[in-house]
């Protein structure tokens, strides 16, 4: 019943989507720029109580109210890394998004001010946010340990870490990124650290004026190159031995 509810909310966007002022055709992006927008969006699966915590998943009712929040006789149940398993496996409230937007062009040559959602059609509820939260160091910790396990900071470990503002990661995130300086998303999530903590030496920047000024949208870009690269990194570097202890 799940399944077919959002089947038919997909088709309902699908029809009003065809409705409205649709482009008839765009300019299909590049396959390196396909590849890499494929790449961001990827998700890192914890290995902590997998199948435990996906046999809940299948159990939980579809809800009129386009949630899907697992029980909390279950969830209580769960232990702390079992249920980090599942907040960032399973987004509790679906958030279907009908808006089409065109294909991103050359996104291999672009820095972005926001990252990719590796889960476009649902966020995190408040209860999942208070865990996270209230467990911040733990989350940290195990983000840490799975992406050294796995050799990559999935689309949803970003977006946990901008949660819990773990800014305390900039030195992680760092040498994640400068392991292969693959994803690009890796220096979006440093300056977002730095724009969310209202860092002045970034906010004063032409960077910031560019990716979160009054003109920015969900696509607003810095070209990908070494200097945008360098700059980012040690304003980051700066920023954190600002806050160190």
């Amino acid at each position: 019943m799940k399944y077919l509810m959002f089947v038919a909310a997909v088709l309902g966007c699908l029809r009003l989507s065809a409705q409205e002022d649709v482009p008839a055709e765009w300019k299909t992006p590049s396959k390196s720029s396909e590849a890499y927008a494929a790449y961001r969006r990827k998700l890192t699966v914890p290995p902590y109580g997998l199948a435990k915590v996906k046999a809940l998943i299948e159990k939980i009712p579809y809800q009129e109210d386009d949630s899907s929040p697992m029980s909390n006789k279950d969830y209580m149940a769960l232990s702390l890394r079992e249920k980090f398993t599942y907040h960032m496996i399973h987004a509790e409230i679906n958030a279907q998004n009908c808006d089409v937007r065109p294909p991103i062009q050359d996104e291999d040559k672009k820095i972005f001010g926001q990252m990719a959602d590796g889960s476009e059609e649902s966020v995190w509820s408040d209860r999942q946010s208070k865990f996270m939260i209230s467990n911040r160091d733990s989350v940290m910790a195990l983000i840490r340990e799975s992406t050294d396990r796995s050799k990559r900071m999935g689309a949803n470990y970003k977006m946990a870490i901008v949660e819990i503002n773990g800014r305390e990661m900039i030195p992680y995130i760092i040498e994640v990124y400068n392991r292969d300086k693959k994803d690009r998303d890796l220096l979006t999530l440093l300056m977002l650290l730095m724009k969310n903590n209202e860092y002045k030496e970034f906010m004063a920047s032409q960077s910031y004026r560019k990716l979160y000024g009054e003109k920015a949208d969900y696509q607003s870009y810095i070209d990908f190159n070494k200097g945008n690269e360098d700059l980012i990194i040690k304003r980051a570097t700066d920023y954190y031995n600002t806050i160190r202890k």
